[in-house]
């Protein structure tokens, strides 16, 4: 058993950064991750970090833009308390050597960034999270924190109280990729949760095949809840054949986007008649699949973007990386001609319910990242927002995890506490089916830590070696059939019946992941074992993200009902919150806050 004060679970950006910050305060801490560090997928982040840096901006700006941004979805506390510490982040890290993007004056360059009132949108090239994830892990090779590299984590070590309030989380279980060995970790202070997205439930995504969830699969197993998990944005310009992201930062630069006629279309939309091409995300992604499918795309797939008046000299300084990108999978130089693009699954709002300190409600275990709920995306992310985050609430875990008094704003997000008038039914019942929940917690008795740990070791072990030698189906079978209909039901445009087609589907795939086997007997660098149990985790998030769909019968930023096309300000400024009920989902709901330090968000309607 290996022992630290704070195990971090994930080493991208997110997970960097709260280790970091844990080191910072004295804690003994260490990284355990599947892929080295500077494989995390933050390095595919293109487009830049946001922050109040210029005169004539300011933290508030920036986070009216957000909760503006979040269709009022996001809970003020959090939106404040980013907006205010972004600059401090920032700063930090260009002293630590980030190699951003400046102006002839020295100054580091900003840009626009759609649904932001000001361009403050902080960039290194088109490689910004490339930069980042380099520069965070110099500082944690300088500090000498421990990095268990290709260490898979599969499961959490909890005490099993009925309450998650009670259960307290001392380490986690975990696979090394190079042995075949399972272990278990011991936190003596906290785990932090920093594994990423979850795209691998569609099968059109800008996510690396590594992000499936892994993070908020394990918690919500463990009692954790999930905090709206039905808003998924989806990216505008993904390149069609692969997923592939095209930043944000070519639209930023003044990229056009083009239909099959030629036509500019964006200011075509009324709720995009100002902003165009910078409009938010979810704006464009309907406005260029409505283009689509009215016969107006190019092969009635995708429209056009088009950067070739920005010129050679400014594309080469500023997105060279996306000529290559164009070059390498569409075979098309962005000199001479447009790119085609479509929307793709890119982000999940949703993730583990924590406050604005990662704390869940179990003690000991924390979020951060793309993992995390910490409410500040609430229905739609900005462009940019994502790596601030990573850093801001990153570090904030990790202080927090080692000890240092974090507090809340003065009127904090909260835990959720179910309520009997505040559970539904599940719109389609998805079934009680065992994927193995039983071994995220230990036995009830065993309330010594190191108990609780060797126990879910030898749960995982034994599932481990059910797995290698039954008999049984790939799990890429499973898989495919999650992310087929993820992709067809639950998409930007969501119907009822298909929602409900894709519940029963889910339903089906549980039933076959039962049957599962291992066909790779070797021990070690046992990919199809790997992929075998993110299956399991994809499945959680898959279910997740469809009930809460369903559920929420508005249209709301990334959400969009074809039955219920407007937004119901007097019904749903709540959070949708799913939690593990013995295997079947309790579907419950708790406030937004929209009283922030200064001011209280008034829900307004949203254009650009």
């Amino acid at each position: 058993m290996y022992e630290h004060d704070v195990i971090v679970v994930g080493a991208g950006g997110a997970g960097l950064r709260a280790a970091i910050a844990a080191d910072e305060e004295g804690a003994d801490v260490a990284l355990v991750t599947k892929l080295h560090p500077v494989r995390s997928h933050t390095g595919a982040a293109e487009g830049g970090i946001n922050a109040a840096l210029r005169e004539g901006d300011s933290w508030d700006l920036h986070a009216y833009d957000t909760m503006k941004g979040s269709d009022y979805l996001a809970d003020a506390p959090a939106v404040d308390t980013f907006a205010q510490s972004a600059p401090e982040e920032v700063i930090q890290i260009e002293h630590w050597g980030m190699p951003f993007s400046r102006e002839d004056d020295g100054r580091v360059s900003q840009r626009p960034f759609g649904g932001m009132s000001f361009p403050r949108t902080t960039y290194a090239g088109a490689e910004t999270g490339h930069h980042l994830l380099h520069t965070m892990y110099e500082q944690a090779v300088k500090r000498g924190i421990e990095v268990y590299d290709e260490w898979y984590v599969t499961n959490l070590a909890v005490t099993d109280h009925e309450d998650p309030e009670d259960r307290e989380c001392h380490g986690c279980v975990a696979y090394d990729i190079k042995s075949g060995e399972i272990h278990g970790f011991r936190a003596n202070n906290g785990v932090i949760l920093a594994t990423g997205g979850l795209g691998q439930a569609f099968d059109h995504t800008t996510n690396a095949i590594a992000n499936t969830g892994d993070g908020c699969a394990m918690a919500y197993r463990a009692g954790a809840p999930m905090e709206d998990m039905e808003m998924i944005q989806f990216h505008p310009t993904t390149l069609p054949s692969t997923g592939v992201l095209i930043s944000e930062g070519v639209r930023g630069e003044g990229g056009i986007l083009y239909n099959d006629d030629e036509e500019r279309f964006m200011y075509e939309y009324g709720y995009a008649n100002n902003a165009g091409e910078l409009a938010s995300r979810d704006v464009v992604s309907r406005a260029e699949l409505t283009e689509v499918n009215e016969g107006r795309g190019i092969e009635d797939e995708y429209v056009d973007l088009d950067m070739r008046h920005l010129g050679e000299d400014r594309i080469l300084d500023r997105l060279e990386n996306i000529l290559h990108l164009a070059e390498d999978f569409e075979g098309v130089d962005g000199l001479d001609e447009p790119m085609p693009v479509k929307p793709g699954q890119h982000y999940a709002m949703g993730g583990v319910e924590c406050d604005e300190n990662g704390e869940t409600c179990i003690s000991g275990l924390y979020a951060a990242g793309e993992t995390a709920c910490v409410s500040l995306h609430g229905a739609n992310r900005l462009g940019g927002n994502a790596l601030p985050e990573l850093l801001v609430f990153g570090a904030r875990a990790g202080w927090h995890a080692a000890g240092k008094d974090m507090k809340t704003a003065e009127i904090g997000t909260g835990l959720s506490a179910k309520s009997e008038d505040g559970a539904v039914e599940p719109p389609v019942e998805p079934g009680a089916i065992d994927t193995g929940s039983e071994d995220a917690v230990a036995d009830g008795a065993a309330v010594e830590p190191t108990a609780v740990i060797e126990n879910a070791v030898e749960n995982e072990r034994e599932r481990v070696e059910t797995l290698l030698e039954e008999d049984g189906i790939n799990h890429a079978e499973v898989r495919a059939d999650v992310q087929e209909t993820m992709t067809q039901n639950v998409n930007v445009f969501r119907e009822e019946s298909a929602l409900k087609d894709a519940l029963r589907d889910l339903r089906e795939a549980r039933k076959e992941y039962e049957n599962v086997a291992v066909h790779d007997p070797s021990r070690t660098y046992n990919t199809d074992l790997i992929h075998t149990i993110e299956t399991r985790n994809i499945l959680d998030v898959a279910e997740a993200i469809t009930l809460g769909a369903l559920a929420r019968e508005e249209f709301r930023g990334a959400h969009w009902r074809a039955e219920h096309q407007e937004r119901k300000d007097d019904e749903w400024i709540k959070h949708t919150m799913l939690a593990w009920s013995g295997g079947t989902p309790e579907l419950y709901y708790k406030p937004v806050i929209l009283e922030g330090a200064e001011e209280t968000y008034e829900p307004k309607e949203r254009s650009y």
